[in-house]
């Protein structure tokens, strides 16, 4: 007898940044041009220190370089700055377009979930060809930034789904820690950070040639080890 094939997950929920968009050397200009302009240094370092935390943490960085403004004021200019970048080219992530367009495709639900701030992440969502989000989780709606689970609880809510039925996609240490303990199945994608030790349940090297299919399958196998660890 020949067995069923897993079921597609609840809902597939997406980070942005590093993810879907290969937008951090995008931040890292924004954020060198705006420390520079108060006369500051900025390093790769520093920068990389960033990846994948929430702007509010962001802004707290850039103000202990020498940038002498609110902190909203600055998750806006540089949120604004990388806008701009994004709307000359956007940066798309190997396979994360085919992805996305084939789980909706499939009636997959989707959800953005980023700390990027909403106006942002609408815009990136607005290049996707077809409106592939049902739901967008931004740093603007949420009182807990990454790597505290909210954003993705709040984002399976939203979506009237169980949490433990859905996939996760994560670039960062940060995220991936967000989503393990949200709950959900995790697929780290190796991008500028080492994921094989965040607790992801997997870790590729890319979403280039993935399929809805792939991911039901983690989220079977995922499942499984749940049960037999229990």
């Amino acid at each position: 007898m020949t067995e069923s094939a897993p079921a597609l997950p609840a809902a597939v929920l997406w980070d942005m940044d590093g993810t879907i968009v290969d937008t951090e050397p995008y931040w890292m200009r924004a954020q060198e041009e705006l420390v520079e302009s108060y006369g500051g240094t900025w390093t790769h370092e520093a920068a990389m220190t960033l990846v994948g935390s929430g702007l509010d943490r962001s802004a707290r960085i850039m103000q202990e370089f020498g940038v002498e403004m609110p902190a909203d004021e600055i998750i806006q200019l540089l949120s604004t700055k990388v806008m701009e970048q994004i709307s000359e080219h956007v940066p798309w992530r190997p396979g994360a377009l085919e992805l996305l367009t084939a789980l909706h495709e499939r009636g997959v639900p989707q959800a953005l979930v980023t700390m990027s701030i909403g106006r942002m992440a609408r815009h990136v969502a607005g290049f996707v060809p077809a409106d592939v989000f049902a739901t967008v989780v931004s740093a603007d709606v949420v009182t807990q930034s990454k790597p505290h689970p909210e954003a993705y609880l709040t984002a399976a809510q939203t979506l009237g789904v169980d949490i433990a039925h859905t996939v996760a996609i994560e670039d960062s240490v940060t995220g991936v820690t967000s989503a393990v303990a949200s709950g959900a199945a995790v697929i780290g994608v190796q991008h500028l950070l080492n994921l094989d030790d965040s607790g992801a349940d997997r870790v590729w090297n890319t979403l280039e040639g993935v399929t809805p299919d792939d991911l039901a399958t983690v989220l079977a196998e995922v499942r499984s080890d749940a049960g037999q660890s229990a």
